[in-house]
């Protein structure tokens, strides 16, 4: 009987192991590629001599870093956080939709969470998007490039 008992708990070792679900894993952003991507996206701001508001989401549109400079304007956070929402919500820079717009399709403006403002991009490793990041404050193109230089310091 002890044998049996013995054999089945054993069986039931190997089935759990076998049948164990294998996971995926998940990249994200930590606290550390924030502090790299606030570092050089305020590095590149201030080499292009502008005052921006830099935000930086997860890749479900939740706000993880928000940071205003002294000379940027108040309605730059907002902007800077619909910019952001955008990316990390369709995985594509925000420019899409100001062009898509700009084309003519007036949709865009329908779209949830949309916002045809260039500026925010999302933030994408082994073609997942994991994040976002977004300027505001500055021309819209200057706004995307110190977004797209911290996401390239990032990734390196």
């Amino acid at each position: 009987m002890v044998r049996m008992v013995k054999l089945v708990a054993l069986q039931l070792l190997f089935l759990t192991l076998v049948c164990a679900a294998d996971l995926p894993s998940k990249k994200w952003l930590n606290l550390a590629a924030i502090k790299t991507l606030a570092a050089a996206a305020e590095a590149e701001a201030q080499k292009r001599n502008v005052q921006v508001t830099l935000c930086i989401m997860d890749e479900s549109g939740n706000l993880l870093f928000l940071q205003k400079a002294d000379g940027a304007g108040l309605n730059t956070i907002q902007f800077a956080q619909k910019k952001a929402r955008y990316a990390a919500l369709y995985g594509r820079p925000s420019r899409i939709a100001a062009e898509q717009l700009k084309a003519g399709n007036l949709g865009v403006l329908a779209f949830p969470d949309g916002f045809p403002n260039q500026g925010g991009l999302p933030i994408q490793v082994d073609g997942k998007t994991i994040g976002s990041m977004a300027a505001s404050g500055a021309a819209s193109e200057v706004d995307e490039a110190i977004c797209q230089t911290a996401i390239d310091a990032l990734l390196k």
